[in-house]
């Protein structure tokens, strides 16, 4: 219960700094390694719902498969999302990928389930200059433009681009929590570069646009470096 409050009262003072809803704020992208094999994760899981509605934030669960072997097999795991926080742990120089992890912007990696720690690494990231991202609004195809890198912060970026549902309920029959119903949010399927840019050129393409997907769009440095940016097209628009 104190738990709680103290995550509602976090929530709503950095809301009030950066809010939501502010036009001038550029989205930090958080991204949260999980399983449904973990007993920890669905804390964690439910932390990142509440950061989509309260924060100036692009989310992504992405659901690693290593926990497969334990009972369960997550339905929404892949072996890329494994490979990717493998990247992460080399990069931060941990003993090796964890869950629940997250990740804020390339920038900071925590315990999935901190909400503390959580909002003050997504208070610190929304100060920092970003790199705009455009996403158009055609029914199949979608045209996005990225902008170059801002000047003097970095050489050069890639540009990823991600389909994820916008949830996912599962009933667990075996594992460590067999018998919970657990609900994920933004759940990526899929996750590839799509090109690059730096601090004297943008980038432009069109990608498909996915039936009942969430289309999301960041510019990370090489490395699971730091994230320049991050935008998201909402399923069904």
């Amino acid at each position: 219960m104190m738990r709680s409050l103290l995550w509602a009262g976090m929530a709503v003072f950095i809301a009030g700094i950066y809010g939501k809803d502010d036009p001038a704020q550029h989205a930090v992208l958080v991204e949260l390694f999980t399983s449904e094999g973990c007993s920890s994760c669905p804390p964690a899981d439910k932390l990142l719902e509440g950061l989509e509605h309260t924060q100036p934030v692009v989310v992504m669960s992405e659901h690693v498969d290593y926990w497969n072997r334990i009972g369960w097999t997550d339905p929404y795991s892949s072996p890329a999302f494994s490979t990717r926080q493998q990247a992460y742990a080399r990069r931060f120089g941990i003993e090796g990928p964890y869950t629940p992890q997250m990740i804020v912007d390339g920038r900071v990696e925590l315990v999935g389930s901190d909400a503390r720690e959580a909002l003050t690494a997504i208070g610190a990231a929304v100060k920092l200059s970003k790199t705009a991202i455009r996403i158009g609004a055609g029914a199949t195809k979608a045209t996005v433009e990225v902008d170059p890198l801002p000047a003097g912060k970095a050489h050069n970026a890639d540009v990823y681009v991600a389909y994820a549902a916008d949830s996912g309920t599962q009933d667990v029959l075996r594992g460590e929590n067999k018998g919970r119903r657990l609900h994920h949010v933004s759940v990526v399927k899929s996750l590839k570069q799509v090109g690059s840019v730096d601090e004297h050129s943008g980038f432009r393409t069109e990608v498909d646009v996915e039936k009942g997907a969430r289309l999301i769009v960041f510019v990370q440095e090489p490395g699971n470096g730091p994230v320049w940016g991050a935008e998201m097209r909402p399923a069904g628009q």
